[in-house]
C-alpha cells in the first residue's frame, strides 16, 4: 500500500493551488489523484486549430475556452494576485461595437448599442488552462497520478485509506493521514463510498448543492479573422431562438479569431440529439446573425458538461445553469470523519462558490489548518 501525509482528490484548479501552497509552506508529502487523463478539471482549454483536449506538456497560446472564460480582478483580489505571480499575461473581453438580439423565428436579429461589462470581465493568454499550466509547473510530476478515480475512502486506524482504479480497472489503496477533496461536494457524495458514511446531515449539505456548470455546454467557432469587428459589431448576442441563448467574442490576441456560445437548449434535451445535428443548428445560428461566413469555421468544438461523469451527477441536470449561493460545510464538525476530509472545491468556498476565485479561496481555506499543524511540529521538532 502507498502511503502519503495528505491525499489531494482531484487535480483541478483548487486541487493544483492545494498542493503548491502546501509545497511553499514544506510540505511534500502530498499526492494528487486524478481520475482524467490530464490536470485541469473543468478548465478545459483547447488548441484552437486542433483536439479540444489539453496537452500535458507542450502548452501552446493559441487555444479557446471550453470551460470557465473570466475572471474580475476588481473585486477577486487573491485570483489576481495568482495570476500576477505566476506571470500570465491577462485582457480584458473584448465588447466594443453593437450587439445583436434575435426574438423570435423568421424575424431578422435587431442590432442594438453595446455596453461594457463593470467591473471588466478578464480574460488571460493561453486560455484558463495557462493556470493549469503554470501551476503544474511549480509541482512535482510523479506526485500528480492522472487516469485513477477514487471510488472508497476507508477510515483505518492510521488514518484514511483511498481505495483507486486506474482506467484498465486495475485497483490501488493509498494510505493518508488526511484527505483534501478537490472535486465538487455533490460529485464526491455520489461517486465516493465513505466507511463509515458521512454524517446524514453533511451528506445532505454536499447532495443539495449544484456543481456549476454541471449543466452548461459550449459551442465555439475558429475563423481567420474576426469579420464581425469589420461590421462594428462586438460578437455579442442574445438569443430567444437557439440553440444559443448568449454568445460572445472568444478571439486570442495574436491567435485565431472565435466566437462563442452557452446552449439555451436544456441538459436533458441535447442529451436525445446527435453532436453533429448541434453543430449544424449552431452554425446556422451564427450564419443567421453575423452573415454567411459565421457559418462556415475553419475549426469548432463542443462541450456539454452535463455528458461528463467526472462532473454531472443525475441531479445537476434537474438544476439551472446559477451560481449557488450558499456554501455547504467542508468537513465533519463531529463524529470519526472529523479532522480526516476537507472540502476545497470551488462550490466550498464562502466567497466565490463556483467561480475560478472560489477554487483558489477554498483552497487556501483547506490548507490553513494542515500548515498551521505542520509548523507548529516543525517547530517543536526544532526545540
Amino acid at each position: 500500500m502507498h502511503s502519503t501525509k495528505i491525499a489531494i482528490v482531484g487535480a483541478g484548479l483548487s486541487g493544483l493551488y492545494a498542493a503548491t501552497l502546501l509545497r511553499q509552506s514544506g510540505i511534500d508529502d502530498y499526492v494528487i489523484i486524478e481520475a482524467r487523463s490530464v490536470p485541469g478539471g473543468r478548465i478545459l482549454s483547447g488548441l484552437s486549430r486542433g483536439h479540444a483536449v489539453p496537452e500535458a506538456d507542450d502548452y501552446a497560446g493559441d487555444r479557446v475556452d471550453l470551460g470557465p472564460t473570466w475572471f474580475w480582478p476588481a473585486f477577486q483580489r487573491e485570483l489576481d494576485r495568482l495570476v500576477a505571480e505566476l506571470g500570465i499575461a491577462r485582457f480584458p473581453q473584448h465588447e466594443a461595437g453593437d450587439m445583436l438580439s434575435e426574438r423570435s423565428v423568421g424575424v431578422a436579429p435587431m442590432r442594438l448599442r453595446g455596453f461594457a461589462s463593470s467591473p471588466a470581465s478578464i480574460r488571460l493568454a493561453g486560455g484558463m488552462g495557462a493556470l493549469i499550466h503554470a501551476l503544474r509547473q511549480r509541482l512535482e510530476p510523479s506526485r500528480i497520478l492522472t487516469g485513477r478515480t477514487v471510488r472508497q475512502l476507508r477510515l483505518t486506524g492510521a488514518g484514511v485509506a483511498l481505495d483507486c482504479t486506474d482506467d484498465a480497472g486495475e485497483a490501488m489503496t493509498m494510505a493518508a493521514e488526511h484527505v483534501l477533496l478537490a472535486l465538487p461536494p455533490r460529485l464526491a457524495e455520489a461517486t465516493i463510498a465513505f466507511t463509515p458514511a458521512l454524517p446524514e446531515r453533511l451528506a445532505r449539505q454536499w447532495r443539495a448543492t449544484p456543481t456549476w456548470m454541471a449543466s452548461h455546454a459550449k459551442y465555439v467557432a475558429v475563423y481567420d479573422s474576426p469579420f464581425w469587428r469589420e461590421q462594428g459589431l462586438s460578437g455579442e448576442a442574445r438569443s430567444a431562438v437557439g440553440p444559443m441563448g448568449e454568445i460572445h467574442d472568444a478571439s486570442m490576441p495574436g491567435g485565431s479569431a472565435a466566437l462563442f456560445g452557452f446552449f439555451g437548449v436544456p441538459a436533458s434535451v441535447r442529451r436525445s440529439v446527435p453532436e453533429d445535428v448541434l453543430r449544424t443548428h449552431c452554425r446556422a445560428q451564427l450564419a443567421r446573425l453575423f452573415g454567411p461566413r459565421a457559418g462556415q469555421p475553419v475549426a469548432d468544438f463542443i462541450k456539454d458538461w452535463a455528458a461528463d461523469d467526472l462532473t454531472a451527477t443525475a441531479l445537476d441536470l434537474e438544476g439551472g445553469q446559477h451560481h449557488h449561493a450558499l456554501a455547504p460545510a467542508a468537513t465533519a464538525s463531529s463524529g470519526p470523519w472529523q479532522g480526516r476530509i476537507t472540502g476545497i472545491a470551488s462550490e466550498w468556498s464562502q466567497r466565490f462558490p463556483g467561480y475560478l476565485a472560489g477554487a483558489v479561496d477554498a483552497a487556501g481555506k483547506g490548507t490553513q489548518d494542515l500548515i498551521r499543524i505542520n509548523r507548529s511540529l516543525s517547530k517543536a521538532e526544532g526545540l
